[in-house]
């Protein structure tokens, strides 16, 4: 295996030391953001005088027929992506691709490279979450009217629609949005010129590197750029929480597609077949989504369980930081995608649904309101209340006459009109217009605000 070292060494590494510290096969998937890197190294070096204009211009120009060829052209006996470079760049250019690791370790090399890498896979996250977003909007537009039970605790609450729901798991969107974009506001510093931890003797022009990479300014201290890693945990953690949130959103449509519930049908592009079952039509990518989630927390914790304790400076055990980062960041993508898929394509059983908000006394709190508005103090309307849900529990729901058994000498006849009207269900989510709740009038104003929110470049607010 070609390694960059050796020269202090009497006999080879063994083969399974080898092995067991390769990382070609992960390492490969920056291999871009290698190339980018040294690019803007190779020109840093030529514009300040390490290198000559000629030596700058070869390298580069070398590097640039690597991007052109892609990974495939890279050997892959090696020790990492930068050995891998830095060799085929050697068959291309000949004897000036050694120079191009002048005022640079692989430690400061790395660190750019996976700063740069989860640069570019949270443009895509967060395009993913605007898309999820238009497709909550569109149907929280399409269902605001759509009555469903509300839950708590996995029995039926209160009466919601189908599109407050949605606009719930909106908002959560917007505020993994918003994380990510803080994330790449923080991990866009440049590590680039560190060298190994104390930077170089070389006159090396770190701002140049840093602005030609994009990022915000080299990070202030050498020592620091090489060893923090709390980038990549902040990147596990973000994709952890994502993960939980979509598993919720998949334990609903797990169990709204049962045939207890039959409230939503999800497409065949997105469910599965059984191989002796003729009938079955399983959720099973919803069930992935939330298992996998489990798989993004572990990826979280096992990075804090790797970086807890180590001295600052560079660790071969973070060399382990880049494989979960892969792993979450592409479980948290994919997961966006078909989430959105199975959303966009879901049909909606409006009548079992409707159906469903009606029974389990979901209008008993606001029948209680409507006590207390009467001057009845709520904790006494909540025990009348209390007595009529016992004694209607046969028939599962209120009926006019246990309103008029329990109501009529403590309501007005107005008063009481009211309270029948609140057994249809409807009337407790036209009532609900206090900011955020499920009346048509505060629905109207959620869903302009929602809109206007996705509208906007990136997710500068939480709200």
């Amino acid at each position: 295996m070609r390694k960059m070292w050796g020269g202090a060494f009497g006999e080879t590494t063994d083969a399974l030391v080898d092995r067991f510290g390769q990382s070609i096969a992960s390492d490969l998937r920056f291999w871009q953001e290698d190339l980018i890197g040294s690019v803007a190294h190779a020109r840093m070096l030529g514009k300040v005088g390490v290198l000559s204009a000629e030596e700058s211009k070869k390298l580069i120009e070398g590097l640039e027929e690597i991007h052109e060829a892609g990974p495939d052209s890279l050997p892959l006996d090696v020790e990492d992506i930068h050995t891998a470079i830095e060799v085929r760049l050697g068959e291309i250019v000949g004897e000036v691709a050694k120079k191009l690791h002048t005022a640079r370790s692989r430690n400061d090399q790395v660190a750019t490279d996976t700063r740069l890498y989860l640069h570019n896979e949270l443009v895509h996250l967060l395009r993913e979450l605007k898309s999820l977003q238009a497709v909550l909007l569109e149907v929280a537009r399409k269902h605001r009217h759509t009555l469903m039970p509300g839950y708590t605790h996995m029995q039926p609450a209160q009466p919601i629609t189908l599109g407050f729901l949605m606009l719930a798991h909106f908002w959560a969107m917007q505020r993994h949005g918003w994380r990510a974009e803080r994330l790449f506001d923080a991990a866009n510093y440049c590590p680039l010129g560190a060298a190994a931890l104390a930077g170089t003797g070389f006159p090396i022009d770190r701002r140049m590197t840093s602005s030609e990479l994009g990022f915000t300014a080299p990070i202030p201290n050498a020592l620091d750029a090489v060893s923090d890693r709390s980038y990549v945990l902040d990147a596990l953690h973000n994709c952890a929480l994502l993960m939980i949130h979509l598993s919720r959103m998949c334990q609903e449509l797990i169990l709204w597609s049962t045939q207890e519930f039959g409230f939503v049908r999800l497409s065949d592009r997105v469910t599965t077949g059984s191989s002796i079952m003729p009938q079955k039509r399983n959720p099973d990518m919803a069930e992935l989504i939330r298992g996998r989630a489990g798989r993004a927390i572990g990826n979280w914790t096992a990075l804090a369980a790797t970086l807890k304790a180590l001295p600052l400076g560079y660790n071969r055990d973070t060399q382990d930081d880049k494989p979960p980062l892969f792993e979450s960041l592409d479980l948290a993508r994919d997961s966006l995608r078909l989430v959105s898929l199975m959303i966009s394509e879901a049909e909606w059983d409006a009548r079992k649904m409707a159906a469903a908000a009606r029974q389990g006394f979901t209008v008993a709190t606001d029948i209680a309101d409507l006590l207390a508005e009467q001057g009845i103090p709520f904790r006494e309307a909540h025990g009348i209340v209390g007595r009529m849900v016992r004694d209607c529990r046969e028939k599962g729901r209120f009926t006019r006459e246990s309103l008029n058994q329990h109501l009529a000498g403590l309501l007005t006849q107005e008063a009481l009109a009211a309270a029948e009207k609140l057994l249809d269900a409807r009337g407790s989510v036209r009532r609900r217009e206090s900011e955020g709740g499920t009346g048509p009038q505060a629905m109207a104003q959620q869903l302009r605000h929602a809109a206007k929110l996705h509208r906007a470049v990136g997710f500068a607010r939480l709200t």
